[in-house]
């Protein structure tokens, strides 16, 4: 039953990082509007770090606003954690790249605004962190890839 929710953690996860990734490309309207889609020519990192920064490391977030460079790590970050969570392909590899950015992303607004320390990026880091190297990456869709000569040519991909 354990491995069962964290099944449902590990998909749920994905599927935050996957959903932002195709909201921000296609601007579906709900963080990102259709007239600021990547796809248009938008930025997905633009308005969080022009605008939503705060603290001791704002300036220097505010330095990485619209860059292309920050932008194509940023969308590719969110589409290969969600890609690799959802199956549970590549876990380790996608549970250190998704707490990285969550990392990021709470270093970008530090300190929280409801809790000096801890807020939700911590947590979903460490849950992350904890799928990476837990049995609910072992899914049979896994244990196929994990045979492929793909990912037996580069194990860091398992």
């Amino acid at each position: 039953m354990v491995k069962t929710y964290l099944g449902l953690l590990r998909v749920s996860l994905g599927f935050i990082f996957l959903w932002a990734f195709l909201d921000k490309m296609f601007g579906l309207g709900f963080a990102t509007e259709p007239s600021r889609a990547w796809i248009v020519g938008g930025s997905p990192t633009f308005g969080y770090l022009a605008n939503a920064t705060h603290g001791p490391f704002a300036d220097f977030f505010k330095t990485l606003a619209g860059n292309v460079i920050v932008d194509w790590l940023f969308m590719l970050g969110l589409l290969g954690v969600g890609v690799a969570f959802v199956p549970g392909i590549a876990m380790k590899l996608a549970s250190f790249a998704g707490a990285t950015m969550l990392i990021l992303m709470y270093l970008s607004a530090f300190p929280p605004a409801n809790n000096p320390i801890v807020d939700d990026h911590i947590i979903y880091a460490l849950i992350m962190l904890f799928l990476g190297h837990s049995e609910s990456s072992k899914t049979a869709f896994s244990k196929w890839w994990n045979k492929t000569s793909f990912a037996e040519t580069l194990p860091f991909l398992r």
